[in-house]
């Protein structure tokens, strides 16, 4: 199980979303924190990176995060599919 930090990205980017993308959002971190890598969340490393990972919280919404040690993720972003650009 992990704990979760927010970069001030994520909290910035997450205000936007609609009431509907939050409530999917939290009940995919719900998800995220008990099974990290359930096939419903589609995690993968971001490609030409060595430590950012996505996840998917609909199929338009994306997660960019990162390990911080063993038992702490940090959020660094939440948008739409084109976020990924950023990275």
């Amino acid at each position: 199980m992990f704990q979760i930090t927010y970069s001030d990205r994520f909290r910035k980017h997450y205000k936007k979303l609609n009431d509907q993308e939050k409530n999917q959002f939290k009940q995919k971190l719900a998800l995220f924190v008990s099974n990290p890598y359930h096939p419903s969340l589609r995690v993968k490393r971001i490609q030409g990176t060595d430590d950012l990972f996505e996840f998917s919280v609909n199929m338009d919404i994306r997660v960019i995060w990162f390990y911080e040690g063993e038992k702490l993720v940090a959020l660094v972003d939440i948008g739409h599919h084109d976020i990924l650009r950023n990275y």
